[in-house]
Order: structure tokens, then sequence, then C-alpha cells
């Protein structure tokens, strides 16, 4: 069964007659000390825990998933009930799943940190931003991201044709997300510093109309708000997500669902029907696209090319994915934009690792 809370993400684009975004534009120095705010008051609630969770079912009677509900984190750019949906597993959940929509992943894991989610799906910026913070939350399972599903963008008619131009210049992207990481790296490889140039933190619904309206010279963000402004607005790719080599979006728990036997039931079915669904995707686009296009209300034509850009493929919390997502907890660290080191292995949970068979 599952029912659905009030939608709190924002449709990609603006509503006629809905107030506009408010925009807040800092310096970084700035923007770094309230990043390290939000992280304290994230710890405040969540200390990190290194242990590892009871696994379900380790004593005790058998547990009946009929009657455990699991509090599931969405996003439009993750699409996980949409994907369920399409593939025809949605109703097919063992569990009683409630989903609550997010506009990017930070705001989700302060969720997960609160108790009010128990998992959900991210890009790689996110789990680091929450661990810095001291969140009670773990990596469950890796998904090899899509090198076109990350992109630097400027908008039509921009005389801007390459990231070292961007220099004084101001970009918009969504704190603490994959775009964040991505703006981070493309900077570095163009050899530019964040304190080059005006970070304009905006969720994707502010970033868009921010770049349309000329009120920033460029956008970092994710499919399939990328193919949308490139399509609809004649937007274009500065940098797509190639030069950062292979990188993973994550599924993610929280330690106080993953320390519930019956949750952590429920998760490792959620992931075994989720796994399915991904891999329907792969030969399904078009199915695919058609049912996102009606959960994110964009056209078919721009999830036609977002299915494409956006293709994901589960792995398991191996070495070498902690030892990627150290890499970018290192980077963010470097570049003073978490306020404290990270040793990712704290933060990730194994346990799912068998549902994987060894080629994986």
């Amino acid at each position: 069964m599952t029912t659905r809370q009030p939608r709190t993400n924002p449709r990609p684009r603006a509503v006629p007659g809905r107030p506009g975004p408010t925009w807040r534009r800092w310096p970084v120095a700035t923007l770094a000390l309230a990043s390290a705010a939000v992280l304290a008051s994230t710890a405040a609630t969540a200390t990190s825990a290194t242990a590892a969770p009871a696994r379900a079912g380790h004593a005790g009677a058998p547990i009946n998933l009929s009657q455990v509900t699991l509090e599931i984190g969405d996003q439009a750019g993750t699409g996980a009930e949409s994907l369920l949906k399409a593939a025809g597993l949605l109703d097919k959940l063992p569990f009683k799943a409630k989903w609550a929509d997010f506009p990017s992943g930070p705001p989700m894991l302060q969720a997960e940190a609160s108790g009010s989610v128990d998992i959900g799906g991210v890009g790689d910026a996110p789990p680091v931003f929450a661990a810095s913070g001291g969140a009670k939350i773990a990596v469950v399972e890796a998904l090899k991201a899509d090198p076109d599903a990350a992109a630097l963008i400027v908008a039509k008619g921009s005389h801007i044709t390459s990231v070292s131009q961007l220099k004084g210049k101001t970009i918009a992207v969504a704190q603490g997300s994959s775009a964040d990481y991505h703006l981070l790296k493309v900077l570095t490889e163009a050899g530019l510093t964040v304190h080059q140039v005006t970070l304009d933190y905006l969720q994707p619904a502010e970033g868009l109309a921010a770049l349309t309206s000329g009120k920033v010279d460029a956008w970092d963000v994710w499919s399939p708000f990328i193919e949308e402004v490139v399509v609809q607005d004649g937007a274009r790719v500065l940098v797509n997500g190639a030069p950062l080599g292979p990188t993973y979006s994550f599924v993610v728990a929280s330690r106080s669902a993953l320390s519930n036997p019956a949750k952590t039931a429920a998760i490792r079915a959620y992931l075994t029907d989720l796994n399915k669904a991904y891999a329907w995707e792969k030969t399904h686009l078009t199915a695919w696209a058609a049912t996102w296009a009606a959960a994110t209300g964009l056209p078919g034509s721009v999830m036609h090319l977002a299915t494409k850009d956006d293709i994901s493929v589960p792995v398991p919390i191996s070495s070498a994915v902690l030892g990627s997502e150290q890499g970018v907890a290192n980077a963010f660290f470097s570049a003073g934009l978490i306020p404290s080191k990270v040793d990712f292995q704290d933060f990730a949970y194994t346990g799912f690792n068998s549902l994987f068979t060894p080629a994986s």
C-alpha cells in the first residue's frame, strides 16, 4: 500500500500567480559559515553513529512486512516512486509506503536525521554534508551516475564559452547537492576556486528562473532540469559530468530505521524492488519517459531526453564506492565548504550488499 504526503517539491516551472523566489546572493565565506551553522543544528539532533545496526529478523518471530510502514523520501530528479510505478512494482511493495517529496537531497537527509524519513535517494554530495554535521545516516546502496545527468549551463545568447570565463560571475546551484560537487570540480579543472565566483544557493525551480531571467550567469544542475532548460529555453551545456570521471548517487537510510529490525527488513524489500525497476528502465525508456513526464509536469520530449541521459546502475557499497565518496568529502573540506573532515566509512552500511551477485 502506498500513501503520499503533501507535495513539498515545486514543479520545475514557475506557476503563474505564484510568488517568485527569494533571491539569496552571498559571498562564499558567508555561505560557508551559514552551512556550518545549519550542519551544527542538524548535529544537535543527530550525532554520528558508527556501530552497525541490528539486522532484521536476526531473532524472534518472522517479520510481517504488511504491517510495516516505510517513510520514503523522493525528488523529481530521482523519481523512485515514478520508476516503481512505471515498472508495475509500486502497488506490489510488500510493506506500507508513505512518500514525501523534496526539492533536492539535502533537505531530505535533514528529514532523515530528524526521524521523519527512513530512506531516500540523493546525489553524491548530500551524504557528505549530512555526515559533516554528524547526522545519523548511512548509505546503503550506490548507483553509477551517468555523466550526462550533470551539467553547468549558460543561458541562450550567453557569450560565455568556457568555464574559465566564469571568474567573477554568479552561478546558481543547490547547496550541498550533487550539482554543488560537480561545480566545485569543474571550477577546479578550469583553474578556479569557489572564492573566485559568487555562488547563489538556489533550489532547482529557483535556479531555472534565475538563469532564464538573467539574474545569474550560469547554473549547475541535474536531469531533468538540464533537458528542460535546454529544450524549452535554448540554454547551452558548458560542461557535463564527464570531466569528473565515475561518480555515484546513493540510497541513504536513517540509522534509526536501520536499528529497527522490521524497518530494515522493509528496506531490503524496497531495494530489491527498486533494483528490479532500474533493470526494467534500461529496456523501457519510452514507457519510463511517459510516467516520469506525468510526475514532473514536463513534456514528453524533454523527459525522453532525460531518460537517456540519466540511466542509473545499482551497485553495492564497495571499497571503490567508498573511496570515491571519500574523495567528494575531501574536496569539500579542502574548499572550506564543510566545517569538519569526514571519514565516510562511518556513514556506510553494507548489510544489503548480499542483494548483488559477485559480478556486480
